[in-house]
């Protein structure tokens, strides 16, 4: 990422660039901020297209065209899907473009091994944006914190990345709404964020999963009927604490061999102030009894789908068992 932000600091820049991951935001921040440095507002010799059913034949008649008063033309491409399959015709193209045109690439997902992901690699720059790691995000926030004069403690910042999660447009819709309502306020507190941010639905499902933990049985039913009247389907809901389980029981194994809260974080993809709280949920829980949540998750969902059984009776029959 250093080197694509150098190259837009100096105006060197490579022909091709691929900007992919997971981290959407950051996809969609360096796409405009590399499109107005090569480009600005030139409409006359800037191309945009997007989705799967792209005319490679067309891409590559734009490429070829001369810029109309001007050094370059760009061409940007987005979500494609090319970078998975069917892009050998434009991987060849790629090897000796047009010295005049300048491709922008952004995708969510590649393959590495495909053609054309190689192809902008040795000829271009290709950037990943993976999700961001707990530091990272802490700073990123605290940053905008600043920027408001505003101060918020640790303890806050945490709860309030517990809440957002870690994606980074949400994250920056959340904290937008924090500063309006903190607007007369120095400092955010944890009630300000408990009162404005929007509760993910993993927070709901992990609440329901410790109050089934904890046998209050009244409390997870009452969550689920709340997710229900949010329009959240069954299934969805099933497929939730299904993977909830599962998450614990991973935990619940690593935890036994030892290993400390921010490893165990690491392996199972949960940001370190995050892991410790389901290390304390999964010790509510015996293994065997977690091993058998994850298998009646399943033999449910497929007496569901087979009609054996009505999706809502399901989940409050799987609620009701484990609450007892």
């Amino acid at each position: 990422m250093q080197r694509l932000i150098q190259d837009i600091k100096t105006g060197n820049f490579n022909q091709i660039y691929l900007l992919y991951g997971e981290e959407a935001y950051l996809r969609r921040q360096y796409r405009d901020r590399l499109k107005e440095a090569v480009i600005g507002d030139d409409t006359m010799n800037y191309h945009y297209y997007e989705g799967k059913n792209i005319s490679i034949g067309e891409v590559i008649d734009q490429a070829e065209t001369l810029p109309f008063f001007a050094e370059r033309r760009l061409i940007l491409v987005e979500n494609s899907g090319l970078f998975k399959s069917g892009g050998e015709a434009l991987a060849d193209y790629l090897k000796e473009p047009a010295a005049t045109a300048y491709f922008v690439f952004v995708e969510p997902e590649v393959d590495k091994r495909s053609r054309l992901f190689k192809t902008v690699q040795a000829k271009g720059s290709a950037v990943e944006f993976a999700v961001q790691d707990e530091a990272t995000l802490k700073r990123w926030v605290l940053g905008m914190v600043k920027k408001e004069n505003k101060r918020i403690s640790e303890s806050a910042l945490e709860f309030f990345l517990e809440k957002t999660g870690t994606d980074m447009e949400n994250i920056r819709r959340e904290i937008e709404k924090l500063f309006c309502y903190c607007l007369d306020k120095e400092a955010i507190t944890s009630d300000d964020i408990d009162a404005v941010c929007t509760k993910r639905l993993s927070n709901h499902i992990f609440d329901m999963v410790g109050a089934i933990a904890d046998k209050k049985q009244k409390k997870a039913l009452e969550l689920y009927y709340e997710l229900l009247a949010q329009k959240e389907p069954p299934m969805r809901i099933m497929f939730l604490i299904a993977r909830q389980f599962n998450l614990l029981l991973q935990v619940k194994e690593l935890r036994g061999k030892g290993y400390s809260n921010k490893t165990i974080g690491e392996k199972v993809g949960l940001p370190g102030f995050v892991a410790g709280k389901y290390v304390t949920q999964a010790s509510r829980f015996r293994t065997e009894e977690l091993r058998d949540a994850v298998e009646l998750c399943v033999d449910t969902e497929e007496a569901v789908k087979t009609g054996k059984m009505n999706e809502n009776m399901g989940v409050e029959m799987l609620i009701v068992r484990y609450s007892s």
